[in-house]
């Protein structure tokens, strides 16, 4: 047996006795001197809801109000509309709320019967190829899953934000409005269309001053919209504050960009070193450049096709300006706060905060204001006549549109530029900063592959910068804050924050498909990045099919850009073919479409006979329109086909996922 005490028969030794007490003697010490334990302190029990159910409910906030307006958002304009709305409730004796569908628990729409005079709005943009935004894809899948849902209680509208240029104009609007509709909802208003490539914001006044009326016959109030302005968010100065409670250009968490913690992504981006900035073109009066970003020890990862998106800043001597004209300490720290608690959202950008910060990274001052901060800006003109001219301007009259087009729109005027032109107009600047919308992210198409490249992005981009007719000269926000990232800034790297989109823009599958990149221009990014992978996918033995490559440019002294990378992927064989048009080398203007046609029999027969997959980068609404018109030409002359068959038949290559675009207007 073992021994653990001894036996009745058993004598105690004298060694083993006075062992035994002094063991026994450190035991007792130890546990009268060990610290006592903190005494557990009783708290109280609170009845709140738990708060996943209190954050993902929006029945309970409609309690307090009526009508909810939902956004599918991408670049800001679907939540921005959706503020509008939201706050046009009020003007009408009723009370609404913007919300972010990604935020909410959208099986509770089935519950909106319990509200009284309840309305749904939704702002649905469409992203890339018909697909729905970030923030509305659960959503989308929501309504696409859910066959049994019966939304008899929903009263709902939809205004759709798109672009005609692209093949699937307004996608996400519309199925959303049919879908509802199938599922029970009762329509209180006809979808609303707006179309980008024309005028979004003429098209959203035109619709708003028609759907107002129509919702105060459905409650049966009087349509009495109330003129003056409302104010959303209340001023805060803090005169007394530790700075290291103020946002200094954060995203998301305070301090993110000095502790950075993964995962990356658009509210906590990564900030990565430009390790390369260099300038493309040999001549011309353009800037092409190509960097790189490094993404080491971030866990980034990426795929050829995908886009990273970065937040630039706005120009300092543009801040500096608007601080000057409104005459505002720019380094003051405030705080705007909603004045609806019931709001998600409590400040309409990070704050505590600068000025100086609010209008350099969180506020868009470079593009033209939408007709709404004119509205709302106007009582601050003490010009009677430009008061009148800002309010007409954002009426849907034709006089006050057309005004709103050429004053506004057709001189390219920001707000600076509508300050500065109007002498009268000073308003208040944390009003002016409440109206802005937020500076978004740009999005760039990746011009390098992960196989080659895993701890490194590359983006190529042409900067924009133009005169205006005004004789201003306007630059565009991300590509010169992206031309002056240098290497090293005064011994310092510099760096962007950065996270990844994922795209549908992808090789085939099999490597053994052919493959058709056409890409003009700064077009010709991913396609950068597919060589590289086509490259490295013969380096490892496969079998590579034809990869043939489309590119065009103005001179070829002066933007072939990528060239000597291009024409050593063709010497070694990786590109099978290369095709370049150099539109202004001669008389008469060659563009990549014009190839496309000379080549038409290799084309046809990568198409029809080889099962080719086409890829198209690049502008939308002239060259994405055109190659699409060349295909179908090469159609009807090589397969026989009519033009409408022709035209079919091209959109069933798409419908299969072997014709891809990645286009923008």
């Amino acid at each position: 047996r073992l021994q653990t005490e001894p036996g009745p028969q058993e004598a105690e030794d004298p060694l083993d006795l006075l062992l035994f007490t002094v063991v026994i003697g450190i035991v007792v010490y130890c546990f009268m001197s060990r610290k006592k334990p903190e005494p557990i302190p009783e708290f109280k029990k609170i009845d709140t809801p738990a708060p996943a159910a209190r954050e993902t409910s929006f029945i309970e906030k409609m309690k307090k109000t009526n009508i909810i307006v939902f956004y599918g958002s991408q670049t800001g304009t679907g939540e921005e509309f959706a503020n509008r709305l939201s706050k046009d409730a009020q003007r009408y004796g009723m009370k609404g709320m913007a919300a972010d569908p990604e935020e909410y628990e959208m099986g509770e729409l089935a519950r909106l019967a319990e509200v009284k005079n309840s309305l749904a709005i939704f702002c649905m943009a469409t992203y890339g190829e018909g697909d729905p935004t970030d923030n509305a894809q659960d959503f989308y899948d929501w309504l696409q899953e859910n066959d049994d849902e019966d939304l008899s209680g929903l009263t709902y509208t939809v205004f759709a934000l798109g672009n005609k240029t692209y093949e699937h104009y307004n996608a996400m609007g519309k199925y959303v409005d049919k879908r509802l509709e199938e599922l029970g909802a009762k329509r209180i208003f006809d979808l609303g269309l707006g179309d980008d490539d024309g005028n979004l914001e003429e098209d959203f006044v035109s619709w708003r001053e028609q759907f107002w009326p129509a919702v105060c016959e459905h409650f049966g109030v009087e349509a009495l919209g109330d003129d003056s302005s409302i104010r959303q968010y209340e001023l805060k100065e803090h005169t007394d504050i530790n700075m290291n409670k103020v946002y200094t250009g954060e995203i998301g968490r305070l301090k993110s960009f000095e502790v950075q913690k993964p995962p990356f992504d658009s509210k906590n981006p990564f900030l990565a070193s430009v390790t390369v900035n260099r300038k493309l073109n040999k001549a011309g009066d353009r800037h092409l450049m190509h960097l790189e970003l490094d993404i080491t020890g971030s866990k980034i990862r990426y795929e050829s096709g995908d886009h990273v998106a970065v937040f630039p800043t706005n120009d300092s001597a543009l801040v500096n300006k608007l601080g000057q004209v409104l005459g505002v300490d720019l380094d003051a720290v405030i705080s705007l706060n909603n004045l609806d608690e019931e709001s998600n959202k409590k400040h309409p950008f990070p704050c505590p905060t600068t000025y100086r910060t609010a209008l350099t990274h969180y506020l868009d001052i470079t593009n033209s204001p939408r007709t709404n901060v004119l509205y709302e800006l106007a009582q601050y003109a003490s010009d009677p006549k430009d008061q009148e001219n800002m309010r007409k301007m954002a009426s849907s009259s034709p006089e006050g549109k057309a005004l709103y087009h050429s004053w506004v729109l057709g001189a390219s005027r920001n707000i600076l530029a509508i300050l500065e032109d109007m002498p009268s107009l000073r308003p208040p600047v944390d009003h002016l900063c409440e109206l802005l919308p937020r500076l978004q992210a740009r999005y760039y198409s990746i011009a390098s592959s992960s196989k080659v490249h895993p701890n490194s992005i590359h983006v190529c981009a042409v900067v924009v910068e133009y005169e205006t007719p005004t004789g201003r000269t306007n630059k565009g926000v991300a590509t010169n804050w992206l031309k002056n990232k240098l290497v090293s800034d005064n011994g310092r790297k510099s760096t962007v924050p950065m996270f990844i989109r994922k795209s549908q823009f992808r090789l085939p599958f099999k490597a053994t498909n052919p493959v058709i990149m056409i890409g003009p221009g700064t077009g010709i990014a991913p396609f950068m990045g597919f060589i590289q992978e086509r490259a490295w996918l013969k380096q490892q033995g496969k079998d590579v099919g034809e990869t043939v490559m489309y590119f065009g440019c103005r001179h070829k002294k002066e933007d072939y850009i990528y060239q000597e990378e291009l024409e050593d992927a063709e010497k070694t064989g990786v590109l099978t073919q290369l095709n370049v048009a150099f539109s202004r080398d001669q008389e008469q203007k060659l563009y990549v479409q014009h190839l496309l046609k000379a080549n038409k029999e290799h084309i046809w027969k990568l198409i029809h006979s080889d099962n080719a997959h086409i890829y198209v980068c690049g502008d939308a609404k002239k060259m994405a329109h055109d190659v699409q018109t060349a295909l179908y030409e090469i159609g009807e002359e090589l397969g026989g086909l009519t033009l409408t068959q022709a035209t079919d038949y091209i959109k069933k290559l798409m419908t299969k996922g072997r014709y891809s675009q990645d286009v923008w207007s």
